[in-house]
C-alpha cells in the first residue's frame, strides 16, 4: 500500500495544494510498518491536478492536514482514500499512528 502525506518545511502541510513535497511511504498493513520512504518535489499547483498526479504515482491513501472539497472529490473518482485533519506534525508518525489506528484528527483545515 502506499501512502501520501504533503510537506512544507518538514512538517504535514495544512493545506494540501501549496505543499512543497510529498512524503510517500510504502507500508505493509498487516505488519503496520513503513519499507520504504521518499520524498518528491509537488509540481506546481493547478486545479485538481495533484490528485491524477498521485493517482499515477500509486498513491492508494492520502494523509493530510485539510483539503479542499474537488481535490477530494477527484481522490474519490481514483479510488484514493482520503484522511483529513491530522494533527500530527511528523509525516512518518502519521503515517505509523494511521497504521496502528491511533492518529489523531480534528477539523479539515481547508474549507475552500
Amino acid at each position: 500500500m502506499r501512502y501520501a502525506v504533503p510537506v512544507s518545511g518538514g512538517m504535514i502541510s495544512q493545506h494540501f495544494g501549496h505543499c512543497e513535497q510529498f512524503a510517500v511511504f510504502d507500508v505493509e498493513e498487516q505488519k503496520k510498518e513503513i519499507i520504504n520512504k521518499e520524498l518528491i518535489t509537488s509540481p506546481e499547483h493547478q486545479p485538481g491536478l495533484l490528485p491524477r498526479w498521485l493517482a499515477e504515482k500509486g498513491v492508494s491513501v492520502v494523509v493530510s492536514g485539510g483539503m479542499g472539497p474537488r481535490a477530494q472529490d477527484i481522490f474519490q473518482q481514483n479510488g484514493i482514500r482520503v484522511v483529513l485533519g491530522a494533527l500530527e506534525t511528523d509525516p512518518e508518525k502519521a503515517i505509523l499512528s494511521h497504521l496502528n489506528g491511533t492518529l489523531a484528527t480534528g477539523d479539515n483545515v481547508c474549507d475552500h
